[in-house]
Order: C-alpha cells, then sequence, then structure tokens
C-alpha cells in the first residue's frame, strides 16, 4: 500500500484524500503497461486516457475556479509514482495552457482550454533558448508589430511536447524595454505557416523534446497573451504555480524507489539473513523516508501557500523543487545500490527512475538557480524589513 499518511497533515481538505484515492485506483487499472516504445504515440495515448478519466480539468483554470496547486501536486506525484511518461503527459497540459490559464483573455480561455482539457490539444511551454535557458532576460527570439500582426523570428530548444503539440505558448522579445521588461508571450498554434519543429532531442528518460524555429511567423494581435512587454511577468507566474509539482513528481519518484528498497531488504537474503537485518541497510531505509517526508513537507507547503491566496511563493516554491528532485536523487541511488546488479540492469524499476529523476534537477529552473532564487529572496527580505 502507498502511504497516505501525509493526507492527514494539516495542508489538506478531506476531499483531498478522495481525489487521491480515486486517481490510484485509476492509475492501478490504466497505467500498467506504460513502456518506452514510440513516445509520440505513448503520450498522446496518454492525453487522451488522461482526458477520458478526467483528470486533465485539473490542469487548466475554468471559469472562475482558479488552477489548485495543491490538485496538481497530487496527481503529479500519484501519476510519478505509476508512470514517469504519465506524470510528463499530464504535466506539459497544465504548464502548456498555464499561461491561458492565467492570464488569457476570456476569447483564448474559450478556445483553447477546454480542448486541452478534452484531450484535443496538446500544449507546449516555448521559452528556452540555446543561449537562453535559466538566464530568460537573454531571450533573443524576436516578435515585431507589423499592422495588425506580429511576426515572430529565431527558435527555441529543449521543449518538451516539441514535434507533437497542437498549440505552443511561445515568449519573445518584443522591445518595450531592455532586458526582461522587453518580453511578451503569444500562442502560437502548430499549424502557423513560418513555424516548424526543426529538430528532435532524445533524452536517456525518453519523451517528447524538440527545437523550434519561427520565420516570418506572422501571429495576429489576438495571439497576445497578457500586455506587451508582461511576457517575463507571466512566465514567472507561470512557474510559480508549476515548479512546486516538479518536486511531486520528484517526490513520487522517490516514493516509488523507497518502496522498492523496502521490498527488497525485506526478502533478500544476505549471508543467510534478509538484508534488512544489516544496520547499514536500516540506516539507508531510515535516511530515504526521512529524505520523502522533507520532501513532501515544502511540496505540500508551497502547494497550500498558493492555494491559500498568496501572491507569490517565489521562494517556496524554489525550495520544494530544490530539496524534492535532490533528495529524490539520492533516495533512488540508495534503491538502486540496495538491488546491486539488478539495479543497473536496463528495464529494472530502480535503473528506470534512476534515468527519470535527473531531468528534474534541471528543467524549470536547475537546482544552482533555485538556490540563487532563494538567497535572493531573503537578501530582499533584508533590505524591506
Amino acid at each position: 500500500m502507498p502511504d497516505r499518511s501525509f493526507l492527514d497533515w494539516p495542508f489538506f481538505e478531506p476531499w483531498h484524500t478522495g481525489l487521491a484515492g480515486e486517481l490510484e485506483s485509476w492509475c492501478a487499472s490504466n497505467l500498467t503497461s506504460v513502456g518506452e516504445g514510440n513516445v509520440d504515440v505513448a503520450c498522446r495515448a496518454l492525453v487522451s486516457a488522461l482526458a477520458e478519466g478526467g483528470w486533465l480539468k485539473h490542469a487548466v483554470a475554468a471559469g472562475d475556479k482558479a488552477l489548485s496547486v495543491r490538485n496538481l501536486c497530487l496527481i503529479r506525484e500519484t501519476l510519478a509514482r505509476h508512470a514517469g511518461l504519465a506524470d510528463f503527459a499530464f504535466a506539459m497540459q497544465g504548464l502548456g495552457s498555464g499561461p491561458i490559464s492565467l492570464f488569457g483573455t476570456d476569447d483564448q480561455k474559450a478556445w483553447w482550454l477546454p480542448k486541452v482539457a478534452a484531450g484535443e490539444a496538446i500544449a507546449a511551454f516555448a521559452l528556452s533558448e540555446k543561449e537562453a535557458g535559466s538566464d530568460v532576460a537573454a531571450l533573443a527570439t524576436t516578435a515585431t508589430p507589423d499592422g495588425e500582426n506580429y511576426v515572430l523570428n529565431g527558435g527555441k530548444t529543449w521543449i518538451s511536447n516539441g514535434g507533437i503539440a497542437d498549440l505552443y505558448v511561445v515568449f519573445a522579445r518584443t522591445g518595450e524595454a531592455p532586458g526582461a521588461k522587453g518580453l511578451s508571450a503569444f500562442i502560437v498554434p502548430a499549424d502557423t505557416p513560418g513555424f516548424a519543429v526543426s529538430e528532435r532531442i532524445e533524452t536517456i528518460a525518453p519523451h517528447p523534446l524538440g527545437t523550434l524555429s519561427f520565420s516570418d511567423c506572422r501571429l495576429p494581435k489576438a495571439a497576445l497573451i497578457g500586455a506587451p512587454g508582461a511576457g517575463f511577468k507571466i512566465a514567472m507566474a507561470t512557474l510559480d504555480v508549476f515548479r512546486s509539482t516538479v518536486g511531486a513528481a520528484a517526490l513520487g519518484f522517490a516514493r516509488h524507489a523507497l518502496d522498492l528498497a523496502v521490498e527488497r531488504a525485506a526478502t533478500r537474503q544476505l549471508f543467510g539473513a534478509p538484508l534488512s537485518e544489516l544496520q547499514m541497510t536500516q540506516a539507508s531505509l531510515a535516511e530515504m523516508a526521512t529524505e520523502v517526508d522533507t520532501a513532501a513537507l515544502l511540496v505540500y507547503r508551497a502547494a497550500w501557500r498558493k492555494d491559500s491566496g498568496a501572491a507569490r511563493i517565489t521562494r517556496e516554491a524554489a525550495m520544494a523543487k530544490l530539496h524534492a528532485t535532490e533528495a529524490a536523487q539520492r533516495v533512488i541511488d540508495k534503491a538502486v545500490q540496495l538491488h546491486g546488479g539488478e539495479g543497473v540492469t536496463s528495464g529494472h524499476p530502480a535503473e528506470r527512475l534512476y534515468r527519470e529523476i535527473r531531468a528534474l534537477r534541471i528543467y524549470e529552473g536547475a537546482s544552482e538557480v533555485q538556490k540563487v532564487i532563494i538567497a535572493r529572496q531573503l537578501l530582499a527580505e533584508r533590505e524591506g524589513g
């Protein structure tokens, strides 16, 4: 049985237990055969299955109902514990459409968000560039006003769902001011002339990833999300919501690894006794369990604060992502070690987790960037206080 005691923490309402239980049952019935074949086909199928199960409705805003970060985190944690690719499919529907949920016009929301929730449109968040990953202010892609249009030129890379998405939220320089203050966000449908996926990128934990190019790509002004020059604010506010959910996915991986390690320790015989009788094994299990609970506390604290009305949770979200992803890496590494040779055998659950966790320490702000964010928040609070 997966640990559900954390649902008794004061971060949650009673109905969160029902949500977690329903999703647990759904995963057990629907995610038993998620493999690593053709990831494009698998992701499309997962998006359809998640939509049919009603889970994608939690990934978008609806009417006056805002995004619930606790729902997002609970869902990502549970999906990740069962199948990393299912978590990816869910997360990108939320992140890719997040700027529309948070800042879109009524028309933009009415057109795109029901399609995302129904699995009829796959979404992507296109921020990173070759020379501008964590340094958003260095973005070079441009969107130049031309009458009733913007003309988009440049490129993006490391874009999740690149190649299968139906809509891309693209951040580009519109020049209202230098640096971060001169960026804007646009909705770019995949069939827009001048847009192309120029390269597909292979990673150690396969998922759809690509490089995008824009050549005189004309967009109507209605494609602009929010105000001109508000792109940096939109990107950061979106990450403020979804960064905690990256920690939740890492937490799901870590819980899976801990379960594997406990089972291994209890059943593996070594020197005529269970592996669990070795004090070093007990120490590893204790450290793993502590890492899991501290990660969960930080993740759900951040989610609870956002759901409770906090305007920004920049520090809390950064702490959640930083600690949960780094802790999950350590937990999974211990699980691999406890499995010995089996742990590094291709296709073994521990080996798969070892590959799946690594990217989470990089995307949506690498661990080093999270440390900078946390430190700057502390220093800013000192100056303000």
